[in-house]
C-alpha cells in the first residue's frame, strides 16, 4: 500500500521552487508565487525568473541549476513543451517531487501523449514524485501551502478532498466558503501520470490532520492497486468518491446478456462496495456525506427519532427513515411521559415528536434534550420551519448550546434541518459554524444518517472469507486450447461441457444427438420429459432461432422436435454450423431461473455478475455484481441483493431454494474467471435451482484472441 517514497516531501516541503514564477498579475506563475506567500509557508521559497531580481519581495534564482540541491518541491508554471527540459534539469539537482500545473500533455493527444510518456519516464528514472501534469495544484491548509491558481484559500477543516478535474477543484474552493466546509488538504490530481488516486488514498489515510476522504474521480489507472489502497485507507477512515462517467454505451457489443449489463460503471460500482468505500451520486450528496463523517460521532445503531414542529416535514422524514433502511425507533415510556409534561395534550409525543407550530424555544429545546436522553436512540433529526413563534437564529444558538453541554462519550449524530429560504440561512449558518450539519430537507439528512451507519457496519464486519474450489485445470485447459486450435473464440454449450466437468458443477443430464433416431434413444434414456436444444458453436442465443423445445413427453415428439429445431436454424442461419442437438433432463420441479456470469474488466479484472435467468435478464436489469475472487460474504450479498430475492426465499407457500448450492456456483464461476484470464466473458444461463440444489443448464463462453 506504500505510496511513492517522496510523496511526504511534496506535501510537506521544506523548501519550494516556482518554476516559471512570474511579476505580472495574472499569469499563472504570479498567482501560485502570490497564493503561497499569502498562505503563510514557513519554509524557503525560490521564485525562478532569469530576467527579474525580485517577484513579489522575493529575491529570484535565475536558473533551475542555481538551485540548492535535494529540493524538496518544484512547480512549473511554464508552457508544455518546456516543461520536460526543466523536469530534466531539476533531476540533476535530486529535486524530490514536481507538480506540473502546465496543461499540453496527454488531455490534447498526438506529440502531447508523447511528451507525457517522456515525463513519466524520467520521474521514474530518477524517483521524482510529479503531480499531474495538467493540474490545479494542490493546498495543504495546515502547512499553509497552496500552490495553486486558484482564487482564495478553502476553510481549515479534516476533509481532505482530490480531483481529477482542476476546473472542478475552482468552483468547489468557492463554493465551500458560504457552506462552511473546511478542508485539510485539497488536492488536484490532473492526468495523474506518476501520482494518482491510489497514492493520494494513502497519504490521506495516513494523514493526521484528516478524518474524511473525499474524491471526484474519472478513471482509474490501476484497478487491483486502487483497491488495496481503498481498502486499507476506508478500514482506518471514512472514504467517499463521486465517479463520473458511468455511461455504459461500451457494452453493446457484448456477446452475452452478462457482457451488455456489466459495463464499466458496475465494475466501479463492485470495486467501491468491496473495498469500503462510499459512493455518492451527485456532487452536493458527496459534502453533504463529507460534512456529515466530518463534524458527526459514529452512530451506535439504526435508530432515528424525529424532532419537529410541523407534521406533513415529519411524515415525510419518517419516509426517507424507511427508504433508506433505518429505523423509527419507539421511545421507552418515560420518555413519553417526560414529554408530555413538557408538551401540549394534543402534540405528538410519539416518533416523530411533533412539538406544533406554537413551539416557543424552550419547549423545542426541552423537547430536543429528553428525546437525546433515550438510550433507545442513535441519531436525532431536529426538523423545523419558522413561525412566527419559532425566532430561528436563538433557537439554533439555544440547541447549540445543548448539544455542546453533552459529554464526549455520551454524543450521538445530530442532524439539522431548517426548512426554508431567508428566514433561515442565519440560523443554519449559525448551526454549521458550530459544527452541525444543517439541511434543506429530510431526505440528504436521512441519507448522512444511513451513511454513518453503514461505515459502522463496515468497521464491524468479520474479516472475508475466501474460498477456492477443488477442480481439474488440466481438463479445463484443453477445453480451451481445442477451442482455440478450431479458430473458435466462442463456446456453445455443447462445446463446454468439458469445463462444467472439471470444475464439477452439478448440471442435469445432457447428451448430444446428431440425428432424429437418436434423439429418441437419448431422450428416452434420460427419461421423459426432456429439453431439447440446438447445438452450433455459431449460435449462442438459441431462442432467438426457435432452438429449444421445453416439456417433451415421448419419442415420437423428440422425433419431431429434432427435425423441426434443425430444420428452422438452417432456415433462419444458414451460415451455421449444426452439430445436432443436446437433450436434457427437464428442470426438477419448483425451480427458479437465475443467471451466474463474469465480464472481464480492463481495470479490475473479473466482474462476477447475478441475477434472475431466462430471457428475461437484459429487460429487467435485476442484478448485483462483484470483483472477483468472491468471499462466501460477497457471494451472500450478492444473491440477496436484488429486487426478486422473495421470488427465492419462497412466495406463496413456495419452499426457499438451496442457497448454499447457489453461492457454491457464484464461487465456482469467480475462481474459474481467475484460472483462466483468456475467459473475456462466461455465462451460465439459465441456473436452475431449487430447495435441494441448483443445476447448471446451459453455459456459454467468450475468449479473448490469443493477440489480446
Amino acid at each position: 500500500m506504500a505510496p511513492h517514497r517522496n510523496l511526504e516531501q511534496m506535501f510537506n516541503p521544506s523548501h519550494i521552487a516556482i518554476i516559471g514564477a512570474s511579476a505580472t498579475s495574472g499569469k499563472v506563475g504570479h498567482t501560485v508565487l502570490l497564493n503561497l506567500i499569502t498562505a503563510g509557508y514557513k519554509g524557503k521559497i525560490y521564485p525562478v525568473n532569469p530576467n527579474v531580481d525580485t517577484i513579489l519581495g522575493l529575491p529570484t534564482v535565475r536558473k533551475i541549476n542555481d538551485l540548492p540541491q535535494n529540493l524538496d518541491m518544484a512547480v512549473l508554471c511554464i508552457p508544455s513543451e518546456h516543461c520536460l527540459e526543466a523536469l530534466e534539469q531539476l533531476a540533476q539537482i535530486s529535486v524530490k517531487s514536481v507538480v506540473i500545473i502546465s496543461a499540453g500533455f496527454k488531455e490534447v493527444g498526438g506529440l502531447g501523449w508523447k511528451l507525457e510518456e517522456e515525463v513519466i519516464k524520467l520521474a521514474k528514472k530518477h524517483n521524482i514524485a510529479v503531480l499531474g501534469p495538467n493540474c490545479l495544484g494542490y493546498i495543504n491548509i495546515d502547512k499553509g501551502i497552496n500552490v495553486t491558481f486558484a482564487e482564495g484559500q478553502p476553510k481549515s477543516g479534516t476533509i481532505g478532498f482530490f480531483s481529477q478535474s482542476g476546473a472542478l477543484c475552482i468552483g468547489i474552493i468557492d463554493w465551500s466558503k458560504n457552506k462552511n466546509i473546511g478542508f485539510s488538504h485539497f488536492i488536484s490530481v490532473g492526468n495523474k501520470a506518476v501520482i494518482d488516486e491510489s497514492d493520494i488514498l494513502t497519504f490521506l489515510a495516513n494523514d493526521p490532520n484528516t478524518k474524511v476522504i473525499v474524491g471526484y474521480l474519472e478513471s482509474v489507472e490501476n484497478g487491483s492497486r486502487f483497491l488495496r489502497n481503498a481498502e486499507a485507507a476506508s478500514a482506518k477512515k471514512p472514504v467517499i468518491l463521486l465517479r463520473a462517467g458511468s455511461s455504459n454505451s461500451g457494452a453493446k457489443a457484448a456477446s452475452s446478456h452478462t457482457g451488455a449489463l456489466a459495463g464499466r460503471d458496475a465494475a466501479y460500482e463492485a470495486a467501491f462496495k468491496q473495498s469500503g468505500i462510499l459512493r455518492a451520486r451527485e456532487m452536493e450528496e458527496l459534502f453533504q456525506l463529507a460534512q456529515a463523517f466530518a463534524l458527526q460521532p459514529i452512530p451506535l445503531g439504526p435508530n432515528i427519532a424525529v424532532v419537529t414542529n410541523s407534521g406533513g416535514p415529519g411524515i415525510v422524514a419518517a419516509d426517507a427513515c424507511e427508504h433508506y433502511g433505518l429505523t423509527m425507533t419507539s421511545l421507552k415510556p418515560e420518555t413519553i411521559h417526560t414529554l408530555k409534561e413538557i408538551l401540549p395534550s394534543y402534540a405528538a409525543f410519539f416518533n416523530p415528536v411533533d412539538v406544533l407550530g406554537d413551539a416557543t424555544p424552550t419547549r423545542i429545546v426541552q423537547t430536543v434534550k429528553t428525546v437525546l436522553a433515550d438510550e433507545m436512540v442513535h441519531s436525532l433529526v431536529v426538523l423545523l420551519s419558522p413561525t412566527a413563534q419559532t425566532p430561528m437564529e436563538q433557537i439554533a444558538r439555544e440547541l447549540v448550546a445543548v448539544f455542546e453541554a453533552i459529554p464526549k462519550d455520551k454524543k450521538k449524530p445530530i442532524f439539522c434541518c431548517f426548512m426554508g429560504g431567508t428566514l433561515v440561512n442565519e440560523a443554519k449558518n449559525i448551526l454549521s459554524s458550530a459544527g452541525y450539519p444543517c439541511y434543506d430537507f429530510p431526505e440528504p439528512a436521512m441519507r448522512s444518517a444511513k451513511a454513518l451507519f453503514d461505515y459502522k457496519k463496515r468497521k464491524e464486519a468479520l474479516p472475508p472469507v475466501e474460498v477456492t474450489y477443488r477442480r481439474d485445470k488440466n481438463k479445463a485447459e484443453s477445453v480451451i486450447k481445442k477451442a482455440l486450435r478450431e479458430g473458435s473464440c466462442e463456446l456453445a454449450e455443447f462445446q463446454a461441457q468439458g469445463l462444467l466437468e472439471a470444475y464439477e458443477l452439478p448440471t442435469p443430464t445432457t447428451k448430444l444427438c446428431r440425428t432424429s433416431q437418436e434423439a429418441m434413444d437419448i431422450a428416452h434414456k434420460i427419461g421423459f420429459p426432456v429439453v431439447m436444444k440446438i447445438a452450433s458453436p455459431h449460435i449462442l442465443h438459441k431462442s432467438d432461432v426457435g432452438g429449444v423445445v421445453l416439456n417433451i413427453k415421448n419419442k415420437e415428439e423428440a422425433k419431431e422436435a429434432f427435425l423441426t429445431i434443425t430444420s428452422k436454424t438452417q432456415r433462419l442461419r444458414p451460415d451455421a454450423h449444426i452439430s445436432g442437438c443436446l437433450v436434457q433432463a427437464m428442470a426438477p420441479s419448483g425451480s427458479r431461473e437465475v443467471i451466474v456470469g463474469v465480464k472481464r474488466d480492463p481495470q479490475f479484472g473479473p466482474l462476477v455478475l447475478f441475477g434472475l435467468g431466462g430471457i428475461h435478464v437484459e429487460t429487467l436489469k435485476d442484478f448485483s455484481t462483484r470483483l472477483a475472487p468472491l468471499t462466501l460474504s460477497d457471494a451472500h450479498d450478492m444473491i440477496r441483493e436484488i429486487k426478486a430475492y422473495p421470488i427465492l426465499a419462497g412466495m406463496r407457500g413456495e419452499k426457499p431454494i438451496n442457497f448454499n448450492a447457489l453461492e457454491d456456483i457464484l464461487l465456482i464461476m469467480s475462481q474459474l474467471a481467475l484460472d483462466f484470464p483468456l475467459i473475456e466473458e462466461a455465462e451460465f444461463n439459465p441456473v436452475l435451482v431449487n430447495e435441494k440444489g441448483a443445476l447448471v443448464a446451459d453455459i456459454r463462453i467468450i475468449l479473448a484472441h490469443k493477440e489480446s
